[in-house]
């Protein structure tokens, strides 16, 4: 190793962090020529920095260690690494298993590794057991690493018998656990060991507010963040871009507006950036707090915007009825944006719903799987009979109804029957109404709109039995929905 002490190739290997792919692969190619790679430390270096490359240079990795005659622990860390990130879990255990046959002892960051790799709850027992006869189960992040394992399986009474037998641990490991208790749903489970936390930090609250989120819990969420605004950040502890995302969430499904605003000024005040995640909560926040100035000047600070950002801002300008905007912002997404998705076309087709843009509502629909390639689902399908029943062309929503590849949920029919109501078609209201409630016996709106239909129709006798018929069948209580006095 000495004759390559000095070499260049050496010492741009100590400055990885620097290289890119294209260099990687100079270098690699150099070592080759040289007969250099027959140095463990070089081969070994090159092997780390292809298995930390993105994916599509992912094989580089597998060929090189397939070369290496006699891997070392560095190595197959290197390689287990490398199979992990790319999902080829597989791989990770086999290749674990193969490095025990060869009586190399494997290290916590092996461990660390393997725990990411197991798919199955049997497969993580098994690799914990041995973890605990090798004497890792002190290491910090192979216990956050096992408590978060075993909370994505389910067993979240594992995770706790993990945290509770460790020996050591730091808010990363408690963190965790609280994720883990809501990742489970056991809120209040989470709420009490975050209580006792000895030291929290943004990762802590970011962990418990978007748990009270994702489990329902918005008012509760909301609450913990102005006990932080509160404490003037808890020690040191500043809101982080996650945590403003998870509370921007809650905000939107409350309706709390002055906490949404204050996260907002709060982005301002302290230089933030307006990052993806938290740019595109705002956006979401305003438009359905139907403030679309504030959500415009956000969509045109963000430096870079993803395809949700698009998506928001275009179904933010339709439902707050600024149609015709929504659909010029989908032009210039066509044109410099990103590629759309379905959520992007189920806002472009809210953004159709005025009787004008029943054409419009149809050619997208088109172009939606012709151009891009995305199946309709059961809300393109709901947007495009809207418009249609809403137009008044309540037989060709039928047609289009007839033609889909979907079963029809409640929603279409209640929309072509809203149609037929509005446009007085009541022959085809009727036959549809009588369905309806077929189909769905016990929401109350079906029967009203029947009663209407049958009402117009000067048939009001006929359809006051009817109902309550249907009512003393679905409910036993002939008076639970109409009690009306003829």
């Amino acid at each position: 190793m000495s004759s390559t002490r000095h070499s260049p190739c050496l010492h741009l290997l100590q400055q990885w962090q620097n290289l890119t792919m294209k260099q990687i692969k100079q270098i690699h190619a150099h070592t080759i020529t040289n007969n250099l790679t027959r140095f463990s430390y070089i081969s070994s270096r090159i092997l780390a920095l292809y298995s930390f490359s993105p994916r599509s240079h992912f094989h580089y990795a597998e060929t090189l260690f397939t070369h290496i005659p006699n891997p070392n622990l560095f190595d197959y860390n290197s390689i287990i690494t490398s199979y992990t990130t790319n999902s080829q879990s597989h791989k990770s255990l086999s290749i674990f298993t193969k490095m025990l046959n060869t009586n190399i002892r494997p290290n916590s960051n092996t461990f660390t590794t393997v725990v990411k790799a197991c798919d199955t709850l049997s497969s993580l027992e098994q690799v914990f057991s041995l973890s605990m006869k090798l004497g890792n189960s002190s290491d910090l992040y192979f216990v956050s690493s096992l408590i978060i394992a075993f909370s994505k399986h389910g067993a979240i009474h594992f995770a706790r018998d993990v945290f509770d037998e460790s020996s050591n641990r730091n808010v990363v490991c408690w963190t965790s656990l609280v994720s883990g208790y809501c990742s489970c749903g056991l809120v209040n489970e989470a709420r009490e060991l975050f209580d006792e936390m000895p030291q929290r930090n943004d990762a802590s609250y970011s962990a418990m507010v978007s748990g009270y989120v994702k489990n329902g819990f918005f008012s509760e969420g909301i609450e913990l963040f102005r006990e932080l605004k509160k404490n003037k950040g808890c020690a040191g502890v500043k809101p982080n871009g996650t945590l403003l995302v998870s509370v921007l969430k809650a905000c939107t499904m409350v309706g709390a507006f002055e906490e949404g605003k204050w996260i907002h000024s709060y982005v301002e005040e302290n230089g933030l950036e307006y990052e993806l995640e938290l740019g595109t909560a705002l956006i979401d926040f305003y438009t359905k707090c139907g403030c679309l100035k504030s959500a415009e000047e956000v969509f045109e600070k963000m430096a870079v915007k993803d395809v949700a950002t698009w998506s928001a801002m275009i179904l933010g300008l339709a439902i707050n009825g600024n149609n015709l905007m929504a659909l010029k912002l989908f032009e210039k997404m066509e044109k410099v944006g990103p590629k759309p998705n379905e959520i992007t076309f189920i806002g472009v087709l809210t953004a159709c719903n005025r009787k004008s843009l029943f054409g419009e509502a149809l050619r997208l629909f088109g172009i939606m799987s012709e151009k891009y390639g995305i199946a309709p689902s059961i809300e393109h399908y709901g947007c495009v009979v809207d418009v249609l029943a809403r137009s008044g062309r309540v037989k060709k929503a039928l047609t289009f109804i007839e033609s889909m590849h979907i079963e029809p949920d409640g929603a279409i029919w209640g929309s072509l029957l809203n149609g037929c109501l509005l446009h007085g078609d009541f022959e085809l209201g009727q036959k549809v109404g009588k369905y309806l409630i077929e189909f769905e016996p016990q929401h109350s709106g079906r029967y009203i709109l029947l009663a209407n239909i049958y009402a117009n129709m000067g048939e009001i006798y006929e359809v006051l039995s009817h109902l309550r018929r249907k009512v003393e069948e679905f409910s036993g209580d002939k008076d639970a929905l109409f009690s009306f006095e003829i």
